[in-house]
């Protein structure tokens, strides 16, 4: 006879989305690791250089919703709230194929400028990096803890992950622009 207590299947299910959450999130920066360190641009003919106002366009969107979803919980309204939180997510993953898309036809676009406005772009650009790394696996504990109805844990995740989103989100815009911003005319 064993004296080992069962593990509650809860627990074997959490592990197995942990383990999920981790090999999808591994891939996720992976795939960007190669594409913007590696690969570098350069696939076909296609014309992608819309997509970073797109992308821009996206990431306010998402911004919008996080905010707006936060809202509808402080008032109350979790069905509003889960609608608005599915929707971030989806202009959020949107921005994901949409950055990936541009990075694997153009490569990476070098900021143009000079002098203290390079130095803030570097800054806001290298802070929207490191903390968008936590995003997707953040959001999906937190989609998972929801979808479990373990709402204490959800809000532990979540009270890190909002500030968090948002800033990456609103980042994601003002990169774009900044970024803009440096490069010359077009002809």
């Amino acid at each position: 006879m064993s004296n080992a207590t069962p593990v509650p299947a809860s627990r074997v299910s959490d592990r197995t989305f942990y383990v999920f959450t981790g090999v999808v999130s591994v891939a996720a920066l992976a795939l960007l690791a190669y594409l913007l360190l590696i690969r570098r641009g350069g696939a076909t003919g296609m014309d992608l250089r819309f997509m970073p106002a797109v992308n821009a366009g996206l990431n306010a969107l998402a911004a919008s919703l996080l905010v707006a979803g936060w809202v509808a919980i402080k008032r109350g309204a979790r069905r509003v709230h889960q609608y608005l939180m599915v929707s971030a997510f989806a202009a959020s993953a949107l921005f994901l194929v949409g950055y990936l898309a541009y990075h694997y036809v153009h490569g990476d676009t070098k900021y143009a400028g000079e002098g203290a406005m390079r130095a803030v772009y570097l800054a806001v650009l290298a802070s929207h990096v490191l903390l968008s790394m936590p995003v997707v696996p953040m959001a999906l504990v937190a989609f998972y803890f929801a979808w479990r109805k373990d709402f204490g844990r959800h809000r532990k995740v979540t009270r890190w992950l909002a500030p968090i989103w948002v800033y990456v989100s609103v980042t994601g815009v003002l990169v774009f622009f900044l970024l803009r911003g440096s490069l010359p005319a077009s002809p």
